[in-house]
């Protein structure tokens, strides 16, 4: 025991030189830079700004390359440097209302006040490798349309004038929304926090919940009301100065599923909504926390709980991939002492089982 704890010091110093060194890989190509990461691999940066819950791209795309590519330890990276930031005020709500969209779609009203608009998608992509990609080829810019005076109202605003949807609720209680970052979790917790959570949690898992509501794991029948991609102003309030002051834009998927409700005694039919709001361009991700988030609304409804994606206490406790990943990965450190333990344990509970074990089989020998 205390040998190899000994040498671990040694063993941990060059493992991290062979890190580096495999980090950093073939000498005689190029090593890859931020700005190429932010520029070409936006995806995976906005992924690990979002669960990590830093918008920063530049710090993502930096934890990116410090992990290797492995996104889990890139958010990882990134959350542990987010607690080492100080905190000198909290923004205003967005208005996600005034967003400078470039991507916005519905799948419940093919003609939609501001009109549709695809943007950067895979959606209709074949889905092949494309091998003229391993050469730096040119290649065109994006078209772009003018810019329309027409706003872009949302589809909930269009069933609300028919009454047909339930209103959008207040955020929080009298003091405003919770913060899950200062606050530690609770149980059952309000949806403001709830969300929040959603929001920064791991994306498979997320998916792999809303996917079980799909197949019938939770009373749902989801449309994809709308989901919209853009840029958002940030502003703080400044009390000094009388206004609120911008503090910059920021990237935002934001998802509303619209979900049939049979209706209840205090309640008519009507429609209902599940809400995911994400930092970059992940969208997949939005419709998961959506699908999620109306799923965990059951109580609100009179619907029985009755799938693990309405169990607001398995999904939060378990969506976080920076927790899971601690909980997970400390199973490689050493437990010598705790197995030797549990060895010793287990073989004393054998002999005194064989030990037990031994008269029955004398009196089957004699009987024999």
């Amino acid at each position: 025991m205390y040998v190899a704890v000994k040498g671990g010091e040694a063993a941990i110093a060059n493992a991290h030189r062979l890190l580096a060194d495999r980090r950093r890989g073939d000498r005689d190509l190029p090593a890859i830079t931020n700005d190429q990461v932010v520029e070409q691999l936006a995806l995976a940066v906005d992924r690990v700004m979002a669960e990590a819950s830093l918008y920063d791209p530049a710090l993502a795309a930096l934890a990116i390359r410090q992990a290797r590519g492995d996104m889990i330890e890139a958010i990882f990276i990134l959350r542990a440097y987010r607690t080492t930031l100080p905190r000198f005020g909290a923004s205003r709500p967005v208005e996600t209302g005034e967003m400078a969209i470039e991507r916005r779609i519905s799948a419940t009203y093919k003609d939609l006040p501001g009109g549709q608009l695809l943007g950067p998608t895979f959606d209709y992509t074949h889905r092949l490798l494309d091998p003229a990609l391993l050469e730096d080829a040119d290649v065109a810019e994006g078209a772009r349309r003018p810019a329309g005076d027409e706003p872009a109202m949302r589809v909930s605003d269009i069933l609300s004038g028919e009454g047909l949807i339930e209103g959008d609720g207040e955020a929080g209680g009298e003091d405003g929304p919770g913060d899950l970052t200062r606050t530690p979790m609770e149980f059952p917790m309000g949806r403001d926090v709830r969300l929040q959570a959603l929001a920064r949690g791991d994306e498979g898992f997320l998916l792999a919940l809303a996917y079980s509501t799909q197949r019938g794991y939770a009373r749902t029948h989801p449309f994809a009301g709308e989901i919209r991609i853009g840029s958002v102003e940030v502003e703080i309030d400044t009390p000094e100065l009388g206004f609120a002051a911008p503090l910059g834009r920021l990237k935002l998927t934001e998802c509303q599923m619209i979900n049939q409700f049979k209706g209840s005694a205090s309640a008519p039919p009507q429609f209902t909504r599940g809400y995911g709001l994400v930092f970059g361009q992940s969208e997949r991700k939005a419709m998961a926390m959506a699908l999620v988030d109306r799923a965990l609304r059951a109580d609100e409804f009179g619907e029985d709980r009755t799938a693990p994606a309405q169990d607001e206490e398995f999904v939060i406790s378990h969506c976080d991939n920076v927790q899971a990943t601690g909980f997970v990965e400390h199973l490689k450190l050493p437990h010598y002492v705790d197995f030797q333990a549990e060895l010793d344990l287990v073989r004393r509970m054998r002999r005194e089982y064989e030990a037990q074990s031994r008269p029955a089989d004398d009196m089957k020998e004699a009987a024999e």
